[in-house]
């Protein structure tokens, strides 16, 4: 099977690191949050493969037959990818489930330093609550079509058992043993806010939290994802390696001031 991926390299080269991105539950690599974030980051010097996980825009597989976990193993087939072709990953972003699945991942990318967080939930099985919401009988039928966002989609009794066997942030992000940021903004209507809450208190140090204010879970307004690259390219500054400095020359002038 073929994922599907699209990488952002800087103007100058050679990129300072390269990151993954990991789009939302049901999302692709082009949602405009994904395109903008990995298109802002490029211009930090960061270079960023944003890839559609198995199932979903132009990756193969079947959406039906994938999962939280299958998500983390697409992770690192992208890792591997980036290690063979260009630079092993030392950034991993993850946005609302992705958030989750990098979370994850981190553990078995040995070249990840650092990893950030867009309104991600603690717990996946909080998608699992969602989606028997829409449709009631779907634990009872074991499947279901559901309507999520513009398309519907098939879900089966093994994404709803997978997402309930991954346990809450202490089972992993205790011993994350990577930098962590966790964005989230206050008034998510789709993850709340207590979730960055939960994950943040399970992370040891070093982390950081930064609110993402009024931003809606899917960072649809640029401002906002040009914001959260913008935070997320001066946070992992710290654990990059140093960024080629300019040869300029320092020009001071004497003057008199009275």
């Amino acid at each position: 099977m073929q994922l599907a991926g699209r990488l952002h390299l800087p103007e100058v080269q050679p990129p300072r690191a390269f990151a993954l991105f990991a789009h939302c539950f049901t999302c692709s690599k082009d949602i405009p949050a994904a395109e903008r974030i990995a298109d802002r980051l490029a211009t930090h010097g960061v270079a960023v493969l944003r890839f559609d996980f198995a199932g979903l825009g132009d990756s193969g597989g079947d959406f039906a037959d994938t999962n939280l976990s299958s998500n983390v193993s697409d992770l690192v087939a992208a890792a591997d990818f980036l290690e063979r072709d260009h630079r092993a990953p030392t950034l991993l972003v993850g946005h609302s489930l992705g958030g989750a699945a990098v979370l994850r991942a981190a553990h078995q990318i040995d070249s990840c330093r650092a990893v950030a967080t867009l309104g991600a939930p603690a717990r996946p099985d909080h998608l699992r609550g969602v989606l028997e919401t829409k449709d009631p009988a779907l634990t009872a039928n074991g499947e279901a079509v559901l309507l999520l966002g513009p398309r519907r989609f098939r879900i089966t009794q093994q994404l709803l058992d997978d997402l309930s066997a991954h346990g809450g942030p202490e089972d992993h992000v205790g011993q994350l043993r990577r930098a962590l940021l966790v964005m989230h903004a206050p008034g998510d209507q789709t993850v709340s806010i207590d979730n960055a809450t939960a994950i943040f208190v399970a992370a040891r140090h070093p982390k950081s939290f930064v609110s993402l204010d009024s931003a809606d879970h899917l960072l649809t307004r640029r401002d906002d994802a040009e914001y959260a690259a913008d935070t997320i390219a001066a946070w992992v500054s710290r654990y990059l390696p140093p960024a080629p400095r300019a040869r300029t020359k320092r020009v001071i002038h004497s003057t008199a001031i009275g």
